[in-house]
């Protein structure tokens, strides 16, 4: 490609994620007023499928390394299969756990905005194989499957718009949620991340990748691993936060993976959690 052709691909690319920053901020002040005075208002706030397409795209990454097979997956050592750009957790039918399941509220935004949903999902109660096993011995290469696999490539659009949804619907539960002293400062740090549109790009996948760390089961020895405890474990007024954001990242997570009864965390799962972490970075334009 001609490097006048890369400029503009990327200036759009930049453009476009800071239309979703300014959105992520607009939901931000009604949490905390304070950033108020941050907030361009002539930034237009509305976000079309393609305008997010970029951070679906690095999301699909992080999960999938881009595969379309990985869209229906199962991974070893949980009990639920994961769907989706973003891995979307359903449980099987009967089954509960400590993981927030968010399959369902995909399936749920999906109807409201029309989507031709396969009958077979919409009915169903609850993921229709009981265990990894049985799912890779007799449903994995499915006409059913096929068929989702099929859908959820179609509608990565409508996921990463889902995935947009729920972590400005995120920003005031963490705040909420943070101890009385530390609210203002947690709503500072989210401020401040969303400034940039490196630090939405965190926080909307960090939200999708680990949850908003509200949720009292998701814990281990008491201690969470969301969005919450990332903010905390984070400096005061840091001069880099999108910088200081990875970092706290890194270390709840790593605690997690010590804190955790499977050893799959510490010994597979979090090598590949750190290196996602450093995608949490500015996009950069290429100069000559």
């Amino acid at each position: 490609m001609p490097k006048q052709g890369v400029h503009i691909v990327i200036d759009r690319k930049v453009r476009s994620l800071f239309w979703v920053a300014a959105t992520m901020v607009a939901a931000l002040v009604l949490v905390f007023p304070a950033a108020a005075t941050t907030v361009d208002q002539r930034r237009p706030l509305g976000l079309s499928p393609a305008e997010l397409a970029w951070v679906g795209q690095r999301i699909f990454q992080n999960e999938c390394a881009g595969r379309r097979e990985c869209l229906v997956h199962w991974n070893k050592g949980e009990a639920f299969p994961s769907l989706g750009i973003g891995h979307f957790i359903w449980y099987p039918e009967g089954v509960s756990g400590q993981f927030t399941e968010s399959f369902p509220a995909l399936l749920a935004f999906m109807q409201q905005e029309g989507a031709d949903i396969p009958v077979w999902v919409a009915d169903a109660k609850g993921a229709p194989w009981p265990n990894r096993r049985a799912f890779y011995e007799a449903a994995a290469q499915s006409d059913r499957v096929q068929v989702l696999r099929a859908f959820l490539y179609d509608t990565r659009g409508l996921q990463v718009r889902f995935i947009q949804q729920r972590a400005r619907a995120s920003l005031k539960k963490v705040v909420a949620a943070a101890p009385d002293k530390q609210k203002q400062a947690v709503g500072k740090k989210l401020a401040d991340l969303m400034q940039t549109p490196g630090g939405v790009y965190a926080v909307m996948d960090y939200v999708n990748f680990k949850g908003e760390g509200v949720s009292q089961t998701e814990r281990y020895q008491e201690q969470g691993w969301g969005l919450l405890q990332v903010l905390l474990e984070m400096p005061e007024a840091p001069a880099r936060p999108l910088m200081a954001f990875r970092e706290a990242a890194a270390e709840v997570l790593t605690r997690r993976a010590r804190n955790a009864d499977n050893p799959i965390e510490r010994e597979r799962w979090l090598p590949g959690w750190l290196k996602r972490l450093q995608t949490y970075k500015e996009p950069v334009e290429e100069r000559d």
